[in-house]
Parts: structure tokens; C-alpha cells; sequence
């Protein structure tokens, strides 16, 4: 998608500070930190809300959750705990249209959360 945030960030056409890659993911800091470690973790494919997959995502879907796990370990979070967290729809909290999952850590999460 032509003018989609995140698509600008896959493609190099935005600087961020990448922290992994693959062919069906990539991952990056964000900007407005809401915990001391706040990771964005976006499919490759442009997709603009979970409302679009369907049943053929779901290897993509569950690839997302498992490099946000990895990412968690890599930032020593696996034992004190860390929360991932999607945003759908404006209603939801989404403010960019392209599927992402939030990996949050490094400080006590209350519930429910916002």
C-alpha cells in the first residue's frame, strides 16, 4: 500500500531501528515508547487489520506471535514477564492501518489495560 507508514518502514523508504527480519516479518522500535522495551512486530504482506485475515494467515499469524516470543527472550524478558498486544480498528487504539503487534516490557502491566 502506496502510502501505508509501516510499508514505507519494510521498504527502507522511512528510517527505524530494525531489530529483526525475516521474509514474512519484520520488527522495529517505536518512536512513542509506552514501556522500556516497546517493539513493533509487522507482517510483510500489507494488511490493515486482523478483520482481513482469513483462514490462509494463519501460518502467517501464529509466525508473528513466535518472533515476538524470540524478541521477548532476546530482550531478557522471558522471565519477568512481557505483554504483546494488538490494536484493532480506531475504536481499538489502531492509529497505523497495517497489522501489528505490540511487545511491551521492562515494567509492571496492570489489568485491564487502558
Amino acid at each position: 500500500m502506496a502510502d501505508c507508514l509501516f510499508c514505507k518502514i519494510r521498504d527502507g523508504q522511512i528510517p527505524a531501528k530494525l531489530v529483526y527480519e525475516d521474509d514474512r516479518a519484520f520488527a522495529f522500535s517505536d518512536i512513542q515508547p509506552q514501556a522500556p522495551t516497546h517493539i513493533l512486530i509487522c507482517p510483510r504482506p500489507h494488511a490493515a487489520t486482523l478483520n482481513d485475515l482469513t483462514e490462509s494467515d494463519d501460518g502467517l499469524a501464529g509466525h508473528l506471535y513466535v518472533v515476538t516470543a524470540k524478541l521477548a527472550k532476546d530482550a531478557g524478558l522471558a522471565d519477568a514477564g512481557w505483554r504483546a498486544a494488538v490494536n484493532v480498528g480506531r475504536g481499538g487504539g489502531q492509529h497505523v492501518f497495517h497489522i501489528h503487534l505490540h511487545l511491551l516490557g521492562g515494567r509492571p502491566f496492570g489489568w485491564p489495560p487502558g
